[in-house]
């Protein structure tokens, strides 16, 4: 089996909608993806309604947590959406993107690009605006490359000059919510330095006594020597290790199943989730 455990679609900053998506992922050979668009669920239906036999949809979300101002990403698999505390803060996060970008837009015109709030709206369309949007935005203007390149202290980095905070969730109270919603949590990229600063091993050893299911080890930020001491760090804390893309379609470099979780992990999740079952395909209706 090919599992592929973090994906996104236009719901929130990826370039092919979820039916786009879904069909992509069976094209390239998954047997399961994951879709885990930023605090948002909007695309499962669409990606339900599309998914082709053979292919297993795992629903999730990719939600937006801040530890002593590092920012913290956390995988949801499997969890209630209607849960009425989960969904209560994801759409807290959620209505603070836009007044965020917008701030962020206003300082990187202050710094002289002539980038416009019409441009990041018409990139993002009906997606959860973010960071990469304005990323692409930077392209687009030739600021910067490529995406990645925006994501740096010259702009819009952690920290950055054109950087603004906006609502995130304690990651203890984001595991505690998505386990009462049935779900199970995974840590993405949590050592990926390239994008910022990094939280320390120890707070991952406390986030796991608090709960945490598991740590994205396989990831593009990762390199060989970080998933090593990743994978160590998984074993000793009892912690799931997963792989997987963090595919965004053209937005990102990746390609899907670039990176896949072990079956053997994958079932465990299944085995621990109850808030949602994993949705196998039946052919697929919308083209």
């Amino acid at each position: 089996m090919r599992i592929d455990l973090h994906t996104h679609s236009t719901a929130s900053d990826g370039t092919d909608t979820p039916a786009e998506l879904v069909r992509n992922a069976a094209a390239a050979g998954l047997d399961v993806v994951a879709l885990t668009d930023h605090d948002t669920t909007r695309g499962h239906a669409e990606a339900r309604a599309a998914l082709p036999e053979g292919l297993t949809l795992v629903t999730g979300a990719e939600i937006s947590c801040r530890l002593d101002g590092v920012g913290v990403h956390l995988l949801a698999y499997l969890f209630d959406p209607d849960e009425p505390e989960l969904l209560r803060e994801r759409e807290l996060v959620r209505d603070d993107r836009v007044p965020r970008a917008r701030a962020m837009v206003a300082k990187l015109q202050e710094l002289g690009v002539p980038i416009e709030w019409s441009q990041v709206a018409r990139i993002a369309g009906d997606g959860s605006v973010g960071r990469p949007h304005i990323a692409s935005a930077l392209v687009e203007l030739g600021v910067v490359p490529t995406v990645s390149d925006a994501f740096a202290p010259e702009w819009i980095a952690d920290g950055g000059r054109a950087y603004v905070v906006k609502h995130e969730l304690d990651p203890f109270t984001a595991v505690r919510l998505v386990k009462a919603a049935g779900g199970v949590s995974v840590f993405a990229h949590p050592l990926a330095v390239k994008r910022g600063r990094t939280v320390p091993e120890s707070a991952i050893a406390e986030l796991s006594a608090a709960g945490l299911d598991g740590v994205e080890v396989d990831h593009m930020d990762h390199d060989e020597p970080t998933r090593a001491r990743l994978r160590g760090l998984a074993a000793d804390l009892g912690l799931l290790a997963t792989g997987s893309s963090d595919y965004h379609g053209s937005r990102k470099t990746c390609r899907l199943g670039e990176y896949t979780t072990d079956p053997e992990i994958y079932g465990e999740i299944t085995r621990r989730a109850f808030g949602a079952f994993p949705v196998p395909g039946a052919g697929g209706s919308l083209r």
